[in-house]
């Protein structure tokens, strides 16, 4: 373990939220920190609430640390909508019931182990679908960005990525800050005022409050 990373050994328990374990770093500094890890392939955790700037943050470090790097993100294991129909879950997609958690478990636990090129899925929300195989690991990555929601949820499921990962980095932002940006993406994908509310009060920052309630700490927090 770097030096860096001090007694921060990842979480401290399975509640409590976010703990004082977490070191807050410049994310102008995130890639040399990436650098100083061991390791031949290294799984990036990258969390935050809905519209936190992930996957934003996650092409930043993409191209910082160059073409050893690949990015992985949780939204390619959305479940479909006619899944969703079938459970009355359409209303609430985003949710963590709404995954499919032990295929992004078994992915990411190959990733760890693979040298191979691996296709991944990734999500289209325009379409609000996932597509297979829309991007690809290349065998060659060392550093594998994988960004997501509850990559360090407590629940079932969820609570199996947490050993996966090599280090865990938690974006935080105010919560009326991911309001006006959950807002201004929904308005963009031409949802009207009232459709608009809905998704941001009962479900997009409820999911965030999830977040916070029930996620271990991460080792690193960025707060730029």
């Amino acid at each position: 373990m770097p030096d860096w990373l001090g007694d921060s050994d990842g979480p401290m328990g399975d509640y409590g939220a976010f703990m004082e374990s977490e070191l807050q770093v410049p994310r102008a500094d995130l890639a040399s920190h990436i650098r100083q890890l061991p390791g031949e392939r290294l799984l990036i955790g990258l969390v935050g609430g809905p519209g936190a700037g992930k996957s934003h943050l996650a092409h930043e470090l993409a191209e910082a640390l160059g073409e050893q790097s690949a990015i992985v993100a949780m939204d390619g294991f959305h479940r479909d909508n006619d899944w969703l129909d079938a459970r009355g879950l359409r209303n609430v997609k985003g949710a963590p019931e709404t995954f499919d958690t032990e295929g992004f478990s078994q992915l990411l636990a190959r990733l760890k182990s693979s040298r191979q090129d691996e296709a991944v899925p990734t999500f289209d929300r325009d379409l609000d679908a996932t597509v297979p195989g829309g991007a690809n690991v290349p065998g060659s990555a060392k550093y594998l960005i994988v960004e997501g929601n509850y990559l360090l949820l407590t629940r079932p499921g969820w609570s199996d990525l947490y050993p996966l990962f090599d280090l865990t980095i938690r974006i935080d932002l105010p919560e009326e800050v991911l309001r006006e940006r959950l807002t201004q993406r929904w308005r963009d994908q031409g949802c009207d005022l009232a459709e608009t509310r809905r998704r941001v009060e009962e479900n997009d920052l409820p999911n965030g409050r999830t977040i916070t309630r029930e996620s271990r700490a991460a080792d690193l927090v960025v707060r730029d």
